[in-house]
């Protein structure tokens, strides 16, 4: 029988896992924690839900798409729900703007803000979508193992501009500061800095305008449960607690994956959805390979991390939406700051969490579940004791929020916890605590990034973020079909017809 190993059971191993099991490649996949998840881990405490991770789902087609692999239907395992607005958009000036799928919506905004940007976000939107089938469609799930690949598919993305960032090239089509900021963002939220990062990722606008926002219910948790268990129900094994120690290399080939506690299993394929510099350097630390590619990435340049803390409250803030982004006083000095450092920021843009807008169920009853999210930088860009500048953050954050947002927070708040860059490094195993791996410049995107499949030894592949195309659900989904097509060409296994069965549901809502 053919076998694979997956490390990492994030939605990038989750996923790859699904595709190889439902191919008849018998897979074992690995993971450290006591849940599976990865960074969408879930945080159970005194009756609160918290989603550690990952809260917004775009291209619910792609995940549909692992459960139509054997004809079975997403809804036989998670509940999907819309959420409108996507966001709600907050500035210290007291304007806001709701960012939602509606177009009519959003140009009535868009109107009574700047009259004159009206023709131009429609401008912009056409050229979004035009970057969603050239960069997305038709490449998000294509592996770039040389160099040439690249470079067929360079031409169109060049007229595009892609070599431009997102910010510079959206400021063609919207002039006033505001609106730039609300269709700017996104690229924050798979660590990429607007100011330097390839305007191929202003597809994410036409990405949620097409597909929508959606949530889970029961949480992000749920959703990785699902697709648990449907990996479980094709006769996939999970191995939780189970941090692996090192990846055995002999001649040249992967040969066994040995778990912490000194069991040795051989396999056919081994991928990681773990951290690259942590797989290369310690996993494969004693070849020469893993210890030379270990070095080589360190040089890279890594994106920045994230402070979160996880609250619960005793009432329910009703003027909240599911999903608030929080502009501070500034932007492009501050997302500086985050990127280069050389210290934290004593301001902060916030992305506030209340998923119990959509699912009250995750709080006790009259309550309310949040997670609170500041951008800031990774460890190797600011010298932080975040285990004493932590728990000071945090009163800064839930001070700033009660003054501006939420009157009377801190006597409602009746539990809380907090993850930080370290928390990053030390359960995560992330280099410099980096919360999305590799930054997504231009010179580190595509080609240039890890390759599904090392180049040098035959059997080792990569999913996630750090591995093309990219950190966010969408990305590491589509690395994952991309990686799973290279083994199953490699290993002479049949790939399965991606049927329509079970796909048109949500579609149709």
């Amino acid at each position: 029988m053919t076998t694979a190993a997956v490390i990492g059971s994030g939605f990038g191993g989750l996923a790859l896992a699904v595709r190889l099991q439902a191919a008849g490649i018998q897979t074992t996949l690995y993971e450290k924690r006591d849940k599976l998840g990865g960074r969408a881990y879930v945080y159970t405490q005194d009756g609160y839900t918290f989603d550690a991770g990952p809260t917004v789902i775009t291209e619910p087609a792609s995940i549909e798409a692992l459960f139509a692999l054997t004809g079975a239907n997403i809804r036989d395992y998670v509940e999907l729900m819309r959420v409108d607005p996507f966001y709600r958009l907050l500035w210290e000036d007291g304007y806001s703007f709701d960012y939602c799928q509606d177009e009519d919506a959003l140009l009535r905004q868009i109107e009574a803000k700047s009259p004159g940007d009206v023709d131009g976000y429609k401008r912009f939107h056409d050229y979004s979508e035009d970057l969603y089938v050239e960069g997305y469609q038709k490449l998000g799930a294509v592996p770039f193992l040389n160099f040439w690949s690249m470079i067929k598919a360079a031409p169109q993305l060049a007229k595009l501009q892609g070599y431009r960032s997102v910010y510079g090239r959206l400021s063609d089509f919207i002039k006033d500061k505001h609106l730039r900021e609300a269709f700017s963002f996104h690229s924050l939220l798979v660590g990429g800095d607007p100011f330097k990062t390839s305007a191929v990722y202003s597809l994410i606008h036409a990405l949620e305008r097409r597909g929508g926002i959606w949530f889970p219910r029961g949480g992000t948790g749920a959703l990785v449960h699902g697709l648990g268990r449907f990996f479980s129900d094709l006769g996939g094994e999970i191995r939780l607690s189970t941090p692996v120690a090192e990846v055995t290399v002999v001649d040249g080939m992967c040969r066994e994956v040995v778990a912490e506690s000194g069991e040795r299993r051989t396999f056919d394929a081994v991928a990681s959805n773990a951290d690259v510099v942590h797989t290369y350097e310690k996993l494969l630390g004693r070849s020469k390979r893993g210890a030379s590619m270990g070095r080589a990435l360190k040089g890279k340049r890594f994106s920045n991390s994230l402070f979160v803390a996880y609250f619960g409250t005793n009432r329910r803030f009703e003027n909240l939406v599911h999903h608030t982004i929080i502009f501070g006083p500034r932007y492009r000095e501050l997302i500086a700051d985050i990127f280069s450092g050389p210290q934290l920021p004593d301001d902060f843009s916030l992305y506030l969490h209340r998923p119990t807008a959509s699912d009250p169920a995750l709080a006790p009853d009259g309550c309310d579940s949040f997670y609170v999210l500041s951008p800031v930088p990774n460890l190797e860009k600011a010298d932080v004791d975040w285990a004493v500048e932590g728990p000071k953050y945090k009163e800064k954050i839930f001070k700033y929020l009660e003054e501006r947002y939420m009157p009377g927070l801190r006597e409602s708040i009746v539990t809380d916890r907090i993850f930080t860059p370290a928390h990053f490094e030390t359960e995560l195993n992330a280099h410099a605590g980096s919360a999305f791996s590799i930054e997504p410049i231009l010179t580190q995107s595509a080609y240039f990034r890890i390759h599904n499949r090392d180049d040098q030894i035959p059997n080792l592949y990569f999913v996630g973020a750090g591995a093309h195309p990219g950190a966010g659900v969408p990305g590491v989904v589509g690395s994952a079909k991309a990686t799973a097509g290279l083994i199953l060409e490699d290993l002479g296994a049949a790939y399965p017809a991606e049927t329509a069965d079970g796909r048109a549901a949500l579609a149709a809502e």
